[in-house]
């Protein structure tokens, strides 16, 4: 597994999560608990390491798209 992204913004994260999932990549939020609890902690997303050439370049979009 790679850390695509690492990041405290909920909206983000879920956005990217679901950009992932229509590409047919599984992401997997890392840190997600302490990220509620705390609110200070970001949280990873993680995707294996076959997913993250493609991975990244979906990242790249949702970037630019911001």
């Amino acid at each position: 597994m790679k850390e695509l992204i690492r990041t405290g913004d909920p909206v983000f994260i879920s956005y990217l999560t679901h950009r992932l999932s229509e590409a047919g990549i599984e992401s997997f939020g890392m840190d997600a608990h302490m990220q509620r609890s705390l609110g200070i902690l970001p949280q990873r997303i993680m995707v294996v390491d076959e997913d993250y050439d493609e991975a990244q370049r979906i990242l790249d979009q949702v970037r630019r798209e911001g």
